[in-house]
């Protein structure tokens, strides 16, 4: 009864029209037996999407944006769980579903075989509307993790290729396969990595039910991380259906520090609160962190990110460039720049001539001053 209840609940606030069904492209860190990638495949699936699989033959996490393909045509060991023998190709199907591809490579380099190769020699060339990355076991909160997560590598090279991409972390850390999902659990509520999918496709058909016919689900060089709490159904309902909140990166986040261990004497990493971790520069500083809202109650999180690491216009970028100007030049002779500092205004401007860069300021300046290149 509770299954159908939540069914129901997901169901309405997700479904789709038939003429909103995207080709997807999916992978993840975690492998392409991954119990919540197959699950999350599944439900797409049965919303009419079409999907391709192209995910690690075996677990790589922790491997970031890093492209690392195999130099070997076979596989030297079993895939994960055992489900393709050593020797097989390093890319091919899965023997249960020809729409499920692993490949021994990085999720990086998953998704250029899954764009550069599969799709083309195998769909038709297929325009691909979406990649899906996950989801993932364990979350990828803040901006440390962002530069380390596999899943969240995955989707950033797919939105480097034009692709809107959306990277899921779900925080139930148990690495399990497809094959081990339970039909029911103790708590009367389905399996945590179905509903972790079932998350994942609420979003998806969220951002389809909220983009304009025939257009793109995003912005050229935008995507979205999305992190999940511990899903408690295993044992109790507790934190079933969890509400996702908007956020941002930065707030309550962690990076690393050397933890040294006297007896062995090797070092472990450990979590360290910073505040330039933490620091608001770009977007919406109203926002609360994902970092907070995940790791304090049984919230998701849904984050914007960009392709682009430029820093913001203002008074912090202006100032280091100021400093960099006596040794690095604008290539660009027209370009400008004007920002207000406290008490003064500066003004770069440029001779397309001479080349001379002036500074102009005001309010307890002496008057103009130039720098020669």
């Amino acid at each position: 009864m509770r299954y159908s209840i939540l069914s129901a609940a997901l169901a309405a606030c997700s479904c789709i029209g038939s003429s909103s069904a995207l080709n997807i492209l999916m992978g993840n860190d975690d492998g392409f037996a991954s119990a919540q990638l197959r699950e999350f495949y599944r439900m797409l699936k049965a919303e009419g999407h079409q999907v391709v699989v192209v995910a690690p033959v075996d677990n790589e996490s922790g491997q970031g944006g890093r492209s690392a393909f195999t130099s070997s045509n076979t596989l030297q060991r079993p895939s994960e769980f055992g489900i393709i023998p050593p020797g097989a190709p390093s890319l091919g199907r899965d023997p249960s579903d020809p729409d499920v591809w692993y490949y021994n490579g990085t999720p990086a380099a998953c998704t250029f075989v899954g764009l550069d190769y599969v799709i083309p020699n195998y769909y038709g060339n297929r325009s691909i509307d979406l990649y899906v990355g996950g989801p993932n076991y364990g979350t990828n909160l803040g901006p440390f993790l962002y530069t380390l997560s596999g899943t969240m590598g995955g989707t950033y090279a797919a939105v480097g290729r034009n692709l809107p991409g959306i990277a899921f972390s779900g925080s139930n850390s148990e690495q399990r396969s497809y094959t081990w999902v339970n039909a029911t659990t103790s708590s009367g509520y389905p399996d945590p990595a179905t509903i972790q999918a079932q998350l994942a496709v609420d979003v998806v058909n969220a951002l389809v039910n909220g983009s304009a016919p025939g257009q793109p689900l995003m912005p050229l060089g935008y995507g979205i991380n999305v992190n999940t709490p511990f899903i408690t159904s295993f044992t109790n309902a507790s934190c079933v259906a969890p509400p996702l909140i908007q956020t941002r990166f930065t707030g309550g986040g962690f990076t690393d520090n050397a933890v040294y261990n006297a007896t062995s004497g090797l070092f472990t990493y450990g979590n360290k609160l910073t505040d330039a971790i933490n620091r608001c520069i770009n977007g919406n500083c109203a926002l609360p962190g994902e970092t907070d809202v995940v790791d304090n109650g049984c919230y998701g999180s849904v984050s914007v990110f960009t392709i682009d690491y430029d820093a913001p216009l203002g008074r912090d970028q202006a100032g280091i460039r100021v400093a960099l100007t006596p040794t690095v030049a604008f290539e660009n002779p027209d370009a400008k720049m004007k920002v207000k500092m406290p008490n003064w205004k500066l003004v770069i401007r440029f001779d397309t001539n001479s080349q001379r860069r002036q500074f102009n300021s005001q309010g307890g300046a002496s008057g103009p001053r130039s720098l020669k290149d």
